[in-house]
């Protein structure tokens, strides 16, 4: 039988949440991502408590960019940056603009402009030069107007820092990699990894309301 999700090779393990019999790489490749694997799957299991060398080896990598990135920021900077974080990586882009790491650059860089701009008493909003950035940027300011709706310029101040470190590692070199979305990926990863085990992330919940002094 030949696995229905790649029609290439020959499906020899029993898929749980798809019904019918799938091939070892697209259960390995698929897994979580495309398939809603349920918490009873004993490939999924046996992956978790036997993880490959190359999977252990990319968590490390995503447990030290996600480091990186909070490294210096105070509590509240954190909180900001795991909202933000979280918002992007669920943010479904409309239809004919897919999202990279250089759109994310975008819209972090003309959020943090503007708000750069307002601390100095002059109001105007900066807009990102890529359609998807300006679209990303458009979905991500009522998100963080609600979050510090009674923090004014502090808030702002503190946002600013958060969006430039996101703009900073957004804009790295990919070196070594093929795709435009690898800090997308890693945080995708590492949000995702965070809510299957039921384990914090390094600060507060992003999903909960910032408390602003």
């Amino acid at each position: 039988m030949i696995c229905r999700l790649c029609r290439q090779r020959r499906a020899r393990r029993a898929c749980p949440a798809l019904g019918h019999d799938i091939c070892a790489v697209c259960c390995g490749t698929k897994r979580l991502l495309e398939i809603k694997c349920p918490p009873d799957c004993g490939y999924l299991a046996a992956a978790r408590e036997h993880p490959p060398a190359i999977a252990v080896r990319q968590q490390q990598e995503d447990l030290d960019v996600a480091v990186q990135l909070v490294r210096d920021l105070n509590e509240r900077q954190s909180q900001i940056f795991f909202l933000i974080a979280t918002f992007v990586v669920r943010y479904q882009p409309p239809e004919l603009h897919s999202l990279v790491d250089d759109d994310v650059a975008e819209a972090a860089a003309a959020i943090a402009a503007t708000f750069e701009t307002a601390a100095r008493g002059v109001i105007y909003e900066h807009h990102a030069a890529s359609a998807a950035g300006i679209h990303l940027a458009a979905a991500l300011r009522p998100v963080l107007a609600d979050a510090g709706r009674s923090g004014g310029t502090p808030f702002e101040r503190d946002a600013a820092i958060v969006l430039r470190r996101l703009e900073q590692f957004a804009r790295r070199p990919h070196a070594g990699s093929a795709t435009p979305r690898l800090l997308l990926d890693r945080l995708g990863r590492v949000i995702r990894t965070s809510a299957e085990t039921a384990e914090p992330l390094p600060t507060a919940d992003p999903a909960q309301r910032l408390i602003v002094p």
